[in-house]
């Protein structure tokens, strides 16, 4: 700059000083500027004014020159002094070189400007908050400086510019968030815990309701609990934890549904803090806001599920996951099932995206602001005031939690919680997704855990008795696509109960009356799991079959799966899977209101039941016997074991009937063995159980009935001397309808099956 070129009202010692290199020949100059503005002001010459802040501007403070820039900053400050009060007419003019300044590259230059705006600042006070927003641009980027003088400098305009805000009732939010919103995504360490120390202070202040535009920053603090320092992250948890209190006090004024996304999100982080922070928001939030998190359902359960097979390592976080998912499942109440409204569920081409979405826990919106999509989960249609449950969108999380190996038990049995009490719940709408989730439901039967196989079997039970199930007919359309469950009518012409034999395949209808069109289907395909896992039948097949009788109707299980063996090809399978069947019939606590039905066959229907069970029993010879034992057909169990000679006898079939023996002597027969005492009415029992001791090779099972049939008494000794022999039994009224010639011919025609089945492959 050239020193003599007019620069009035400056005089031109005025501008060689402050263009010096020296600063205390600049500082000399700025006091002269001060005495000449003070002057203007006692004139109110505002012309003037302007005019010396243009230049130290201009000609200064902008100029390409570096002392000549320091003294421009040096002057706009001496400017500010002079004007006192009255500087707030001149803020604009006197702020923006300044900042200006603070990009340059010269650090020492970058605290003069720093150093100028703090003089500027304290002199004008609250007159400065209308141009808030571009010092805090310039702060936040002064607080990330490398130069320590520079930051230093920066701390002490920013502790000025705090006093200055919370002393003042002025203070624009409004025009202030987006600018926090903008600058608080930084990932620098100090601008970080500027951004942080401001949300304190504003927090604090209160004329200042933060909370209003928790939704606009909420996103942003949680990125910076995850910083790499301590203090840092101290800081914002401390700030989360102010917000939270507030929330609690004021949750009519809290925007929950706008932030519900935004704690999905976070809830899922890597980051242990985040996460149980963003957790403990969550079991505010459901408990605070209720059934306004509802749409948010199926985000909430792809964050909380998970954390519920975390160990003790996670164990907060796992206790607040665990308070979360049932803080939820309480909201789902039987008035999610009265609507019928769809229009929210995602249509087949939107299903990939939105599945993609719920994966990923972030927004399926297309505004690419991580803030702006606060509709993760919403419903796509529906009002934003309204409260709808995303049924659809629940059970898919549920459906692929099931499927993922890598799903923890608990998680699982949390799972199966959930289907359970939604087919409580809901079950109208369950019922659209029963054959999307019928095959992982049968699948989850082969799990490890007996606690999964449990809560598997009560969803299972559920889904086979509810109501809700007979209601869907084969013409409604399921949801997602998936083929409907075609669950044949029973057969006509046949009596419930009877098992007549007639044309209908395995798919078929059973013909005992069931709970509804999926128990047949249940029955069907519980039986084809066990065919095709053996150890699961072997391991698990009691277990399973003992739960469903506690859960459903024992004599609908039996009889449905007895008329479902009676036309299976597989007859090795069939055979075994009678004998398992008999022996849970004769020696389950659980099934002990069946065995008193059958005991005395004194109605049409336990008449019935014997039919359809012997049928199928008679793949297992030695069942047959057992079953005959059971229902006091002492008769035909004799004429069963004479046929035994035409049999192949086998090491098994020994084998059985040696398992036959020993729960003659259980308590289970107990009502057998006293009998025995009454030779005359049971000879046929004793001719039977004499016909088994014939079968037996000299083995401990021989002993055993042999020592046994040593003390049936003589019948003579039994009747007192003047007793009468009684008159011959009359069979019972009811069970003259059991045609026992046929059953026997059915006995033989199965077992000629059987015989023809072995000789194939012993041919091959």
């Amino acid at each position: 700059m050239n020193a003599e070129r007019d620069l009035s009202p400056l005089t031109p010692n005025i501008v060689r000083a402050l263009n010096d290199k020296m600063y205390e020949k600049r500082k000399v100059a700025a006091l002269e500027i001060e005495k000449l503005v003070r002057e203007f002001v006692a004139q109110n010459n505002t012309a003037q004014i302007k005019h010396v802040i243009q230049i130290l501007s201009q000609e200064f403070a902008l100029s390409q020159h570096p002392h000549s820039r320091k003294g421009g900053l040096i002057g706009l400050a001496a400017c500010s002094i002079a004007l006192g009060k009255d500087s707030g007419q001149y803020l604009r003019e006197l702020i923006e070189p300044v900042l200006t300044c603070f990009n340059d590259a010269d650090s020492r230059l970058r605290y003069y400007a720093c150093e100028a705006l703090y003089n500027i600042v304290k002199v004008a006070r609250g007159s400065v908050l209308p141009h808030f927003n571009v010092l805090f641009d310039g702060l936040s980027k002064l607080a990330a400086d490398p130069d320590p003088n520079v930051k230093s400098g920066s701390e002490l305009l920013d502790r000025l510019l705090k006093d200055i805000v919370t002393e003042s009732s002025k203070f624009d939010l409004v025009s202030f968030v987006p600018l926090l919103r903008e600058r608080i995504y930084s990932n620098n360490q100090y601008a970080r815990q500027f951004i942080i120390s401001w949300i304190l202070v504003l927090e604090n202040v209160p004329d200042i309701i933060l909370l209003e535009y928790l939704p606009e920053i909420l996103d942003g603090l949680f990125q910076i609990l995850g910083d790499n320092s301590k203090e840092i992250r101290k800081m914002c948890e401390v700030s989360l934890g102010e917000f939270l209190k507030e929330i609690k006090k004021m949750p009519d004024s809290v925007k929950f549904a706008e932030m519900a996304n935004i704690l999905v999100i976070h809830c899922q982080s890597s980051d242990d803090l985040i996460q149980l922070t963003a957790m403990s928001w969550m079991r505010e939030f459901l408990q605070l806001a209720g059934r306004v998190m509802l749409p948010y359902s199926s985000g909430i359960l792809t964050a909380v599920l998970p954390c519920l097979s975390y160990d003790d390592r996670k164990k907060s976080i796992k206790e607040v996951a665990n308070v979360c998912n049932l803080s939820l499942m309480k909201l789902v109440t039987p008035e999610d099932d009265e609507s019928d409204d769809t229009s929210h569920l995602p249509s087949q081409e939107e299903l990939p995206s939105y599945q993609e979405s719920v994966d990923r826990g972030t927004p399926d919106t297309d505004n690419d602001s991580s803030l702006d999509n606060i509709s993760v989960f919403a419903p796509r249609s529906s009002p934003a005031t309204a409260v709808t449950l995303n049924l659809d969108g629940i059970v898919q999380v549920l459906d692929r939690y099931l499927h993922e190996p890598s799903t923890g038990m608990m998680t699982r049995i949390c799972v199966l919680k959930w289907l359970y009490h939604l087919y409580i719940k809901t079950p109208r709408k369950m019922f659209r997704h029963t054959d999307l989730l019928f095959p992982i439901l049968l699948k989850t039967l082969s799990d490890e855990s007996d606690e999964v196989i449990l809560k598997d079997l009560e969803v299972l039970a559920e889904i086979a008795s509810s109501p809700a199930g007979q209601s869907n007919s084969a013409n409604e359309e399921p949801v997602g696509g998936q083929t409907k469950l075609q669950v044949p009518s029973p057969a006509r012409g046949v009596l419930p109960g009877s098992c007549g034999e007639g044309a209908r395949g395995l798919e078929s209808s059973p013909s005992t009356p069931t709970m509804n069109s999926y128990f047949h289907r249940f029955m069907v395909n519980l039986l084809k799991r066990f065919s095709s896992e053996r150890k699961l039948l072997e391991i698990r097949g009691a277990f399973i079959i003992r739960q469903l009788c506690l859960l459903l109707n024992a004599e609908n299980i039996f009889h449905s799966m007895a008329d479902i063996l009676l036309r299976e090809e597989d007859l090795k399978f069939a055979s075994t899977m009678v004998q398992n069947l008999n022996s849970i019939l004769l020696t389950s606590s659980e099934l002990f209101q069946l065995r008193s039905q059958l005991k005395d066959l004194q109605t049409p229907e336990s008449c019935n039941l014997f039919c359809c069970l012997y049928r199928s029993w008679c793949h297992s010879p030695v069942a047959t016997v057992s079953l005959c034992f059971l229902t006091q057909n002492y008769r035909h169990a004799y004429h069963l074991i004479q046929k035994f000679g035409d049999l192949e006898v086998t090491v098994d079939f020994l084998t059985e009937v040696d398992k036959l023996v020993q729960l003659i002597e259980c308590p289970i027969f107990t009502y057998l063995r006293l009998q025995l005492l009454d030779v005359e009415n049971h000879p046929y029992l004793i001719r039977a159980l004499y016909g088994l001791l014939m079968l037996l090779p000299q083995s401990s099972a021989f002993q055993l009935l042999s020592h046994r049939l040593q003390c049936v008494p003589n019948p003579q000794l039994m009747r007192s001397g003047h007793d009468e022999p009684p008159p011959p039994s009359s069979p019972k009224s009811e069970s003259e309808i059991i045609d026992y010639e046929e059953l026997l011919q059915h006995f033989e025609k199965v077992q000629n099956k059987h015989l023809e089945v072995r000789h194939q492959r012993a041919g091959t």
